[in-house]
């Protein structure tokens, strides 16, 4: 049976009279990779602030790692990680600096954020841009760092909030080869993305409309309801239908395998696309 780390009953978010979030239902698995996707304005940014600890419900049950989001927001911030699309790592830091930065705010032990930063820093080849200030690293580099510092600290759950906006293809690829390995690890990857090649990737995809869910099940299975070549063009019928969209979706179908789906390895390094440091 599969561990339920995210489980979301009723979830209602309003504004005054202006509901961003309709009686949202669906639960997310230990070690899934959970694509959240909806056009601007659908409620994603709402129902994912709601998820990370960051606002609270108008009513509903939202449980994030064992925690309850109206009453025990700040036990979800420390066992979740979260990279945003503004990169959260600090320029005026070198790249070391920010890793160890991260770790003591993890409240990870001073011995144990030594040791783990040093095998961070080989892992991503990244040994000598390790006292480069960050604002000297190019766009692609701060992505890897700044996805590696969301999950120092072995999180539960990482929220990636559009993380591969702006970068070039190689590093997208490389990027989403980390996500896989993360996943592999047990931690449940929960990423919202514009890019719907991406979202092929992911064990199941949720789909947004106007504040509610209209769709939920794996790529494959949405393809095949929608009678669609891509999730890309289910995409599009949904955000913009001529008729109201089917919302009969099975919002609990199990993941695909990823090996039919994940991208082709190319390694954790530096990606071509990067640049050179001098």
């Amino acid at each position: 049976m599969k561990n339920t780390v995210i489980s979301v009953k009723n979830l209602v978010k309003k504004f005054g009279s202006f509901t961003a979030n309709d009686n949202l239902n669906f639960e997310v698995y230990e070690g899934e990779i959970f694509g959240f996707l909806g056009a601007n304005g659908a409620g994603k940014t709402t129902a994912l602030r709601i998820l990370s600890g960051l606002s609270s419900p108008t009513s509903g049950e939202v449980i994030v790692a064992g925690f309850n989001a109206k009453k025990e927001p700040e036990k979800i911030k420390k066992n979740i990680g979260y990279m945003c699309q503004k990169f959260s790592l600090y320029n005026d830091l070198t790249t070391r600096e920010n890793i160890m930065l991260y770790g003591g705010i993890y409240g990870m032990r001073k011995a144990s954020i030594k040791e783990r930063t040093e095998d961070l820093l080989e892992k991503l080849n990244f040994r000598e841009y390790g006292d480069r200030m960050i604002a000297d690293l190019p766009l692609g580099m701060k992505q890897k760092l700044a996805f590696s510092v969301a999950v120092f600290h072995e999180p539960k759950i990482v929220f990636l909030d559009e993380p591969t906006g702006g970068v070039d293809p190689i590093t997208r690829r490389q990027f989403w080869e980390m996500i896989y390995e993360t996943a592999d690890r047990g931690i449940t990857i929960f990423v919202t993305t514009h890019y719907m090649d991406e979202a092929e990737y992911c064990d199941r995809i949720s789909i947004m409309s106007e504040g509610r869910i209209v769709a939920l099940n794996t790529p494959e299975e949405l393809k095949k309801q929608y009678d669609a070549g891509s999730v890309e063009e289910v995409f599009v019928r949904i955000a913009r239908p001529p008729f109201p969209p089917s919302r009969s979706a099975g919002f609990h179908a199990g993941g695909q395998n990823r090996a039919e789906t994940k991208p082709p390895s190319g390694g954790w390094g530096p990606g071509i696309g990067e640049g050179v440091l001098e």
